[in-house]
């Protein structure tokens, strides 16, 4: 099965419905797969997966509601737009709760119906995008000293080289070498973009004990 971004899982067991959202989102560009079941799906499933659910809420055996929650214990974060022939609001509540993309009612428009699915898609694709960002920023984090990170602390707070020198109790060159290997390492050339990169993506450094051995290597509590 292919793990493109565009594709859209189609779980349903009318194969009627299935068929006709098959052909209708093969005509917008996705790449469709289908079940007739949520087991059949749930055999298939895997944590390559890119794009969309859409998922029938009542189908034999296990339905949509039971399959989404499998979903959740199996850290599937695929966005899930749920389809069903019987609106009742109580279902349509729990979906969204539970952190369902969109509840939609059968039958609907074919063209607002495809433009959601795409929608759905895109979202997910952006919340990888971030996702790949912030391990990335992470991974650089890891990469820092303790020293480094002291002196990132200081230089966050706008501390000119000086008052970090004596903050810190080193020479003041000792933090200019220290600043450039943040600055590097970050992938920064500025405390205000630094200052930007991490607060784009919540992140907050908290100083390290005062016992901590300055060459071992950076654990962030993040």
């Amino acid at each position: 099965m292919e793990t493109t971004p565009h594709n859209a899982f189609v779980v349903d067991d009318d194969a009627a419905m299935r068929d006709a959202l098959t052909w209708l989102l093969r005509s917008r560009g996705l790449t469709v797969h289908s079940w007739p079941s949520a087991e059949d799906f749930l055999r298939d499933c895997h944590p390559g997966l890119q794009g969309c659910i859409i998922l029938d809420i009542r189908m034999p055996s296990m339905s949509g509601l039971a399959l989404f929650d499998q979903l959740k214990v199996l850290k599937c974060h695929l966005p899930v737009i749920f389809l069903t022939a019987h609106g009742k609001v109580a279902h349509a509540v729990s979906a969204l709760k539970k952190g369902a993309f969109d509840f939609i009612e059968k039958p609907f428009d074919d063209n607002a119906f495809a433009d959601r699915v795409i929608e759905a898609i895109a979202w997910n694709q952006q919340r990888l995008t971030q996702g790949q960002r912030a391990s990335a920023i992470h991974e650089r984090l890891r990469s820092l000293t303790s020293r480094e990170k002291e002196v990132m602390i200081c230089i966050l707070k706008g501390c000119m080289n000086k008052i970090v020198a004596d903050q810190l109790n080193i020479a003041v060159r000792t933090v200019e070498v220290h600043r450039s290997h943040i600055f590097e390492k970050m992938a920064v050339k500025s405390a205000v973009e630094l200052a930007t990169l991490l607060a784009d993506h919540d992140i907050t450094l908290t100083p390290l004990p005062q016992e901590t051995h300055h060459d071992h290597p950076l654990h962030l509590p993040i």
